[in-house]
């Protein structure tokens, strides 16, 4: 079989022993049509391209594999020195194997397979080493790649042929590529709006942050130049480097606040739109002087003829691309999968795109970032790209991109420490700027100092933008070697250090603490009691509605009600936590949120004058939701959080479960700043609390109680229950001659004042009844919960109970420990006790107050 061999070799013949001489005129002879193409004078070199068929042929090829110079004088006057070239086999990328004598690394797909092998295991490990310590991955990614590279591994044999000279077309390719999807994602995730929307405070933070970084850094390379004799690479890297270190991009800071879980927090919604404003004055900037460069460097042809033609594909992107974006959107209903023809198109016209800026001088990445811009975030269309090509993109693309930089970098061309000592100053000038620039406004707006200083320190991150712009500065010539690596260098050092100190700073749960307590025992009587509702889906409505018209709303004692509709972060960079008030215009198809909040507002005007409704819509990652939740309890003094359970029960017997709700409704209880109920529905035996029952139509309520706070609170909210005409309220006292549940002796004493409270007034209600059962094992609660089936509409249970050996029993009984010891036995599937299962807990953090069971303003249970 022939091999079509392509050969561009530039050799000194005189550096060859006479042996390699003779092979060399021997592929002259083959390729003597080459030497006539070019009537230049080539001093004693060669330049051959040939068909070879030949043993011989193919031996000479793998001799002369490697980098090789071809100087020579250009028709544009410009000198070409370094570029090199490489001999590679044109039509042969699989390797037949090294049993039949090929050797893989010669051959492009086994080369890459093995690149990108290598590059999971060296930056997987690294961050697994790395993240105890709280370095992000970026900051992993980029040492694999160092240590992959020249400065380490790169300098011996088996590194360098895993990563030659010929692979590098490919690699860079892959990693580039996957680059320019990343940025078209992010575009795609941003809201370009919330320039617009921004205040004052994000504004100052933005301009302020982008401009004094700027001007200090800018005025300190200026007198480096002037004092300093630094050498000419550096001194024309510097202007860059200042562009550089005073932009903050909002690419970076979305995925930076991401890894650090804080998307959704005061300080990571604050950093995301100050970002933005950021971003556009750097590249405001940054236009201005690409115009007048053109304008003074080129001819008035080139300069028309680039701006023209850019103008034309912004215009293509805005007005052609996006209209057709809203058309696709608009097609697909709500709920249903957004078509396949809708995200090829978008994908085809993602590469179209790409291709028109390079050809016309803009970079295909700018035009990607422009194009994701165009595209509405989130569903349905934004949010099924961003599922569709995040996951090969985060998981495979990136990390290449990432390893690229550490690559390329060769700690051994820093030479100077002078050049190395004025690049790091450059990057500490802006460094300090912005964290002064950053972190003033917030200060001066009464914002605590650990938090303004967290957000001066999130701002000054860097990441992939930053690497994109080293990289193509070093291939531009804009930047030498030992620039570049003290470059990459400063990146890695700014970002391994800020992320523990951020962590270390800035806990969102801290400021979820109240100032006073916040339950349900402790509010006064006839006073507003207020409620915030979580809905995942239109299914958690039914069995809500029924708690909050149990809940008795009424002039005297109405109930503030707060709905938060909960909804996963897909296809945005940044979360979004609104009010979400009434359309003027009833919409023909609404959305899900106006579905859900629609509801709400039916029973709100069922109730009027004595219920007050407000829906907001919250949209974040799960791992971070309860910081909407809590922050929004604390916002509005909420008393009472209701959130569904993570089971729910169908009414053909299956059982789903999420996880992702499992961590949600775990770090709403351990953060919420006032008390927490878990309702547990299930559907396949639902009776639910209607608010046009008639009065003969009783619903029924019992409350298990075992002792402790959590206890204590159930029985509160039962008691304001009572006072509903249809409800029936029933007591259950478990008790035994041993200690039934442990705790202090003061909260003994609380309980034994509550059930007395409760007892001698319940005689005087009908409706009210309490029953006292005595157990001496756990067999006999469970056997008493059991006789309970089906007798009861909604059941209160606390979810908190002293250590005692009877709950020690029961503990083995059940699945997990979410619900409680209690509450987990009544969550199976197997215990019908009733339709709804609420497992309530009192608020567990107050600022100052060390123990729960102390407290400055106790309420007795009304009846």
């Amino acid at each position: 079989m022939s091999r079509s061999l392509s050969l561009s070799l530039s050799l000194s013949l005189s550096r060859f022993p006479p042996s390699v001489q003779r092979n060399v005129l021997l592929l002259q002879s083959f390729s003597a049509h080459i030497s006539n193409a070019s009537d230049k004078h080539f001093p004693p070199t060669i330049v051959a391209g040939t068909m070879i068929r030949s043993k011989l042929g193919r031996r000479l090829v793998v001799q002369f594999l490697g980098e090789l110079a071809d100087q020579q004088e250009g028709d544009d006057d410009q000198d070409d020195d370094g570029v090199s070239y490489t001999c590679q086999l044109v039509g042969k990328i699989n390797s037949r194997g090294i049993w039949f004598g090929d050797d893989p690394f010669a051959f492009s797909v086994p080369l890459l397979m093995m690149q990108l092998s290598l590059i999971s295991i060296f930056s997987r490990s690294l961050y697994g080493l790395l993240k105890p310590f709280g370095q992000p991955s970026v900051v992993s990614h980029i040492l694999g790649g160092v240590m992959l590279g020249p400065s380490i591994l790169g300098r011996t044999t088996f590194a360098s042929s895993v990563f030659p000279a010929k692979g590098k077309g490919v690699f860079d390719t892959f990693a580039l590529f996957g680059f320019m999807l990343f940025i078209f994602l992010i575009g795609v995730k941003t809201d370009p709006s919330v320039v617009l929307k921004s205040g004052k405070r994000t504004l100052a933070i933005g301009v302020l942050g982008f401009f004094l970084p700027f001007a200090l850094s800018g005025f300190t390379a200026f007198m480096l130049n002037q004092f300093l004799s630094l050498d000419y690479g550096v001194a024309k890297a510097l202007p860059s480097l200042v562009a550089m270190q005073s932009m903050t991009a909002f690419p970076v800071i979305a995925c930076f606040l991401a890894e650090l879980e804080i998307l959704n927090s005061e300080i990571g919604r604050l950093a995301s739109a100050s970002s933005l404003i950021c971003d556009v004055c750097h590249w405001s900037i940054m236009s201005v002087k690409y115009v007048v460069h053109l304008a003074t460097t080129k001819s008035l042809r080139t300069s028309f003829g680039s701006f023209f033609s850019m103008v034309l594909l912004v215009s293509f992107i805005v007005f052609g691309i996006r209209p057709a974006a809203l058309w696709a959107i608009q097609r697909t209903p709500e709920g249903r999968p957004v078509k396949e023809i809708y995200i090829s198109a978008a994908v085809v016209a993602l590469l179209s795109c790409g291709f028109i800026a390079e050809t016309i001088g803009l970079s295909a990445f700018l035009a990607s970032f422009l194009l994701g811009l165009v595209i509405p975030d989130g569903p349905p269309l934004g949010a099924t790209l961003v599922e569709r090509l995040d996951c090969f993109v985060s998981v495979l693309l990136m990390p290449t991109f990432f390893t690229t930089s550490g690559l390329k970098m060769d700690v051994f061309a820093i030479k100077s420490l002078k050049n190395v000592g004025a690049i790091q100053s450059i990057v500490l000038v802006a460094f300090v700027g912005k964290l002064v620039g950053t972190t003033l406004p917030p200060l001066l707006l009464r914002m605590p100092i650990r938090d303004a200083l967290s957000l001066g320190l999130i701002m000054n991150s860097k990441g992939i933008v930053e690497l994109a712009m080293l990289n193509h500065w070093r291939m531009t010539d804009v930047m030498n070697e030992e620039c570049f690596a003290a470059a990459i260098i400063s990146v890695v050092v700014v970002t391994g250090v800020i992320s523990p100190i951020v962590k270390l700073l800035y806990d969102p749960s801290r400021r979820f603490v109240a100032y006073k307590r916040r339950t349900i025992l402790h509010n006064r009587h006839n006073e507003e009691l207020r409620i915030l509702a979580c809905i995942h889906n239109e299914e958690n409505i039914p069995a809500t509605l029924s708690l909050l018209n149990a809940s008795n709303p009424t002039k005297e004692s109405p109930i503030n009600l707060c709905i938060l509709h909960l909804v996963k972060l897909v296809g945005r960079a940044s979360s979004i936590l609104v009010a979400h008030p009434p359309r003027e215009k009833s919409s023909d198809g609404p959305t899900k949120s106006e579905r859900i909040f629609g509801v709400f507002r039916n029973f709100e005007q069922k109730n009027q004058d004595s219920l007050v409704l407000h829906c907001y819509k919250g949209v974040s990652p799960y791992s971070t939701m309860h910081n909407d939740v809590c922050s929004l309890a604390l916002e509005k003094r909420i008393t009472f959080i209701i959130i569904p359970f993570h089971k729910q029960w169908k009414p053909w017997g299956r059982v789903e479960t999420s996880h992702a709700f499992r961590q949600l409704n775990k770090n709403v209880l351990e953060k919420a700043p006032c008390s927490v109920g878990i309702l547990i529905e299930h559907s396949s035996r639902q009776k639910y609390f209607r608010s046009n029952y008639v009065e003969t139509s009783y619903y029924r309520v019992a409350v298990l109680f075992f002792g402790g706070a959590d206890d204590r609170e159930a029985l509160a909210y039962a008691g304001r229950m009572s006072q509903r005409p249809i409800v029936l309220l029933t007591l259950i006292r478990f008790s035994s001659s041993m200690d039934i549940v442990g705790g202090t002796d003061r909260s003994k004493m609380l309980d034994g004042d509550i059930l007395n409270d409760f007892r001698s007034k319940a005689q005087r209600y009908e409706r009210v009844s309490y029953q006292e059962e005595e157990v001496t094992d756990a067999s006999d609660v469970i056997k008493l919960l059991r006789c309970m089936e089906n007798g009861y509409d909604l059941i209160l249970v606390g979810r908190r109970h002293g250590e005692s050996t009877l709950m020690q029993e029961l503990r083995k009984c059940s699945e997990s420990a979410d619900l409680g010891t209690i509450g987990n036995i009544l969550a199976t599937a197997d215990f019908r006790c009733g339709s709804l299962i609420l497992v309530v807990q009192q608020q567990t953090k107050v600022w100052g107050l060390r123990d729960p069971e102390e407290s400055t303003r106790l309420r007795r249970i009304k009846l």
